[in-house]
């Protein structure tokens, strides 16, 4: 198949480039700094040359925004939800004025969609989305702003041949260079991977190995559409959580940090403490009710597994 990744030149997409190459698949890449074999060149906003790989495509897989690993200050929020609203509205009018329009379209989204809880996992049945909850930073609501007006650009678009997938993704954890896995456990190997803010906040993840599979799965099954979350199906408090990442490297010990400590942390490494302390307990149910089966459900045996290929490389 010829696969098409819009924004595909981050560590998500270079997760699922690696794994679509290795199964046969033609993939291309659009990007605002294109490299390699496979590169084409666009802005993520406007209509362009690069709107004729998508005709005649098989798939589309639209990655394209801001990275969230930043501080979340006005202007970088608002470039946030510019950058995956214009793509998003953008890829759509490419599919839209296709001849042969690809049979597929997954829209990257996110978990960040539902509502900081502990009392339940959220489904995309019966999940809460959040902007509302009481008690937290307000500028939270915005995250999940971005979220459902990225997802309206897909919802909005006329593309009637071609099927459409949210994917509300939780973190993606691999062993390249520079992810969220990599960032944690530098942490962890310093002593420092310890519970932020009480650690009882929830953490959704999923294997790399796992998000692949599930977006190979999404292609075959032709019933499915809508929004899907690619979430590992036991989510964890951050506390158990960072135990079993520092029991993979190996670590006795992780300093705990409280909340302003954490925000102290956070502004050395230009992140945003909502990465940390929002609860996301998010669960597969769509794809568990279709039948997928998850190479790595929990997270101890992830993390080892993630450990391994770290120092193997």
């Amino acid at each position: 198949m010829k696969i098409v990744l819009p924004g595909g030149s981050g560590q998500v997409g270079t997760v699922l480039r690696r794994a679509l190459t290795a199964a046969g698949h033609r993939v291309v890449v659009l990007s605002r700094r294109p490299t390699g074999r496979g590169g084409i060149a666009w802005d993520g906003r406007t209509l362009g040359p690069w709107a004729e790989e998508i005709d005649g495509s098989d798939v589309v897989v639209n990655l394209a925004g801001r990275s969230v690993s930043c501080r979340y200050t006005p202007a970088n929020l608002e470039a946030m939800m510019r950058s995956r609203v214009e793509s998003a509205r953008i890829v759509g009018e490419a599919i839209a004025g296709s001849a042969r329009p690809p049979r597929l379209w997954l829209q990257m989204s996110t978990a960040t969609v539902y509502a900081h809880r502990f009392d339940a996992a959220n489904d995309e049945t019966t999940g809460l989305v959040g902007g509302s909850e009481p008690g937290v930073p307000g500028y939270w609501g915005y995250s999940v702003d971005i979220a459902t007006a990225w997802e309206g650009e897909l919802e909005k678009a006329d593309t009637p041949y071609t099927r459409k997938v949210a994917l509300r993704s939780a973190m993606v954890m691999s062993p390249d260079r520079g992810g969220v896995f990599d960032v944690l456990s530098r942490l962890a190997r310093l002593g420092l991977g310890g519970p932020v803010a009480g650690g009882a906040q929830y953490v959704s993840w999923i294997h790399d190995h796992d998000f692949a599979r599930a977006i190979d799965f999404l292609v075959t099954r032709d019933d499915l559409s809508g929004p899907v979350n690619l979430a590992a199906p036991a989510p964890l408090p951050h506390h158990a959580f960072m135990r079993a990442l520092r029991g993979a490297w190996g670590v006795p010990v992780g300093l705990p940090a409280t909340r302003w400590m954490a925000e102290l942390g956070a502004f050395a490494l230009r992140s945003d403490t909502e990465l940390l302390l929002k609860s996301r307990r998010v669960v597969p149910g769509r794809l568990l009710e279709a039948g997928f089966v998850f190479d790595h459900p929990q997270w101890p045996q992830a993390a080892d597994d993630l450990v391994r290929r770290v120092r193997s490389r």
